[in-house]
């Protein structure tokens, strides 16, 4: 996908009158022009200064407690764990000094049983397996450790480390949860095996990105997820910050955790939605909840596609109307299916052939069926990427005034990193919103496993600071 897909046209070769019809009214539903952003980034503004108003509000904007910038050059091993929607990380971060980094660490994948009854005793045992293996269990006579916990679902931060969950997100539904101190759930595990591990500070996955990003790059202001979720965090004046009733900050500023996933769940009035975005929301475990992060994360792009596929089958416009048992479950194709397709140049466009003969175990492909596919990964693909745009654009000029020089923004996750053309169409979306002058001193960075080297540079600023 590149950033001439703005002007696509949804044209596919060999197509029927009858399958043209219904690429042209995809490529109506999913090509936003300008002027349909420009009203979704007002609305977008106008939630963030609600939630910077109030508690309670769509946008949540939830003060972080770090108030602090990394210099750079501070040094020392620190530890974090890293929370994500798919996988947890425990890491030994080495801060090296003038921005470098090393990490050692070791992935665990979520069992289901985790995301649905045993979260906090999993985490504990795979810190347990961290430490165990690699002889760093503190005894009875050595100080804890203290760790960093990258907690990458909606919390009221009540302290550094300590935090209110406020809902589940991207497919974790752990009951006895929501209302409780995930900071003490976790803990209580801990103690249950006997370890020796303090968690210092309590950072959203965001935040934590922001912090690693600042740590390399001092101008460092934004940080962003683009991944199986989406959320942001920037640094804001705490004078803008209506709700606060905290102390003023030595430093001034505070970061704030947007949640801007939210955005618009409580309308339903703004983002473009189709009806291949409102059966997601219908069938997903969190109905009207997350609207934004449904249009642009990676656990989600793959089910609109896999609806606008069935869509077209149940007329008989792709694949002569044969499905598939793997098919017609939900969830059965992934985001990165669609990455496939976009990029798949072969003659006989053979990769998509794969996925969907071998893989979805659809019985046979025309190539019009196949140029169909890949129109759909790409229509999926490129809205997602116009629409994030919308969250950039709106924070930049939340702080227009720091674009008088050069700024950072700090992005990782899967659809950044690994989506054909989305950050190259990101980039362009914001450079049409953002006058010229200024844009020019945006810098848009990779960075990479933020979440978690951030939890640990967090962690080392609230042990100094305590």
């Amino acid at each position: 996908m590149a950033s001439s897909t703005l002007n696509l046209c949804c044209t596919i070769e060999g197509a029927s009158a009858e399958q043209q019809a219904a690429m042209d009214l995809l490529g109506k539903q999913f090509l936003l022009p300008d002027e349909r952003l420009a009203a979704i980034t007002k609305e977008f503004r106008r939630r963030m200064e609600e939630g910077l108003a109030a508690d309670g509000k769509v946008l949540k904007m939830i003060p972080s407690f770090v108030t602090w910038r990394p210099k750079g050059n501070e040094t020392g091993s620190y530890f974090a764990i890293d929370l994500g929607g798919t996988n947890l990380r425990v890491l030994k971060v080495t801060l090296n000094g003038k921005g470098g980094v090393t990490t050692e660490h070791q992935k665990f994948t979520l069992t289901q049983e985790a995301k649905s009854r045993t979260l906090f005793d999993f985490i504990a045992q795979c810190v347990e397996t961290f430490l165990d293996d690699r002889n760093l269990r503190p005894t009875g006579r050595q100080p804890p450790i203290s760790i960093g916990f990258t907690f990458s679902y909606p919390v009221q931060q009540t302290s550094i480390n300590s935090g209110i969950l406020a809902q589940w997100t991207k497919g974790l539904n752990v009951p006895g949860c929501v209302g409780r101190d995930v900071v003490r759930l976790l803990q209580d595990a801990l103690l249950r095996l006997g370890l020796r591990v303090k968690v210092a500070a309590l950072v959203n996955d965001t935040v934590g990105t922001l912090l690693s990003a600042a740590y390399n790059d001092p101008s460092s202001q934004i940080g962003i997820i683009f991944g199986t979720g989406t959320n942001a965090a920037y640094y804001e004046n705490v004078s803008n910050v209506a709700k606060w009733k905290g102390a003023n900050p030595a430093s001034g500023e505070m970061v704030l955790n947007m949640e801007w996933g939210a955005f618009d769940s409580d309308d339903f009035a703004f983002l473009p939605y189709t009806p291949h975005d409102i059966k997601l929301d219908r069938k997903s475990i969190n109905p009207r909840k997350q609207a934004y992060e449904k249009m642009i994360s990676g656990l989600y792009l793959g089910e609109v596609a896999r609806n606008i596929i069935l869509w077209l089958a149940d007329q008989r416009l792709l694949f002569d109307g044969r499905s598939s048992e793997i098919l017609n479950a939900m969830w059965s194709i992934d985001t990165s299916y669609l990455s496939s397709a976009a990029i798949d140049n072969t003659p006989d466009l053979s990769e998509i052939q794969q996925i969907i003969e071998k893989t979805l175990n659809v019985p046979t492909s025309t190539m019009v069926d196949r140029r169909i596919f890949k129109t759909i990964a790409v229509l999926v693909g490129e809205r997602a990427a116009r629409l994030s745009a919308v969250g950039v654009v709106a924070t930049l000029t939340k702080r227009l005034e720091l674009l008088s020089k050069k700024i950072n923004i700090g992005i990782d996750g899967s659809m950044y990193e690994h989506f054909p053309g989305f950050k190259e169409i990101l980039a362009e979306t914001v450079s049409h919103f953002i006058p010229e002058d200024k844009f020019k001193n945006i810098n848009f960075s990779l960075a990479k496993d933020g979440s978690g080297i951030g939890a640990a540079i967090v962690a080392m600023l609230a042990t100094q600071t305590q």
